[in-house]
């Protein structure tokens, strides 16, 4: 065999090869979800059933999460606002610290700026689950128990030092120059900040933003240990309580836990162009 031929030879391996590992991933992936789907389609009597697919398909599931027809989802469209509202409140909260933080570090040239950087990082040293009873006993010395404020305090907590990273490093690919250009003109530092360094920060801004919201999404400890309620309670503390109950049917788990998914999977595939483009150019070395 030639050597031309050996090597095309050798690409078509690794081709295959690719293929072939990508479908085994791609499989492993979706199993779960197919199966998450398959459960949401059968009768409570069918949800055990052996058989890969859907014995009897049916769409009542799905109803009785939209009509809140089970008892234990009653509250299942307060609990997805109250999810909303701490996600959307975290976002904005993160976006706004971090930019701020940022730009004073960045673009301010202050001394020792560096300091508040790996201060903010140094809270990833310790696990989250860790923080749960100190996180609590603040909460309730203040009488923020039960109340979305603490769990939207505690995400901040969390989400603000990754925020001030990535903003900090994007922040070093706009030039200095446009910020002593706008100087000249008589801009000050909040003209600078709102007309300058926000609207060049954009691709950053979507993918924290983003970021921030689908963590808070997703929190079920927090929110479990700070909220108790059913009127405060998001999805997730919601739907955990399936776990708790002697009769849980699993279709309307599965069903909800669908419908939760969709607004997440939604915005982030609106906005997955501008994530992938902000993240990474948070490598870039300040």
């Amino acid at each position: 065999m030639s050597g031309g031929s050996q090597a095309r030879f050798d690409r078509r391996l690794a081709t295959t090869g690719v293929a072939m590992l990508s479908v085994v991933l791609i499989i492993w992936t979706m199993l779960p979800l197919y199966n998450m789907v398959r459960v949401s389609l059968q009768g409570k009597d069918d949800v055990f059933s052996s058989s890969v697919f859907p014995t009897s398909w049916s769409l009542h599931s799905f109803t009785t999460v939209l009509h809140e027809s089970y008892w234990l989802l009653a509250n299942f469209w307060r609990q997805m606002g109250t999810s909303l509202y701490i996600g959307v409140i975290v976002a904005l909260l993160t976006l706004a610290i971090g930019t701020l933080t940022s730009f004073t570090i960045t673009r301010m040239r202050i001394k020792q700026a560096w300091m508040l950087t790996n201060a903010a990082l140094l809270t990833y040293m310790i696990p989250m689950s860790f923080l749960a009873i100190p996180f609590y006993s603040i909460m309730g010395k203040y009488g923020l128990t039960n109340n979305p404020l603490a769990v939207i305090a505690v995400e901040v907590t969390f989400t603000t030092p990754y925020a001030i990273f990535i903003f900090k490093q994007y922040s070093a690919s706009i030039p200095y120059e446009l910020d002593e250009a706008a100087r000249i003109d008589g801009a000050s530092p909040p003209q600078i900040f709102f007309r300058i360094y926000l609207p060049l920060m954009a691709p950053a801004l979507v993918a924290i933003g983003t970021y921030a919201l689908l963590l808070s999404w997703n929190e079920y400890l927090y929110a479990f240990l700070l909220l108790s309620s059913d009127n405060n309670i998001t999805v997730p503390v919601g739907l955990g309580k399936f776990l708790n109950s002697d009769e849980a049917p699993w279709n309307y788990l599965m069903a909800a836990a669908i419908i939760y998914a969709l607004p997440p999977m939604a915005i982030y595939y609106a906005f997955r162009r501008k994530m992938s483009s902000g993240l990474t150019m948070g490598g870039v070395k300040g």
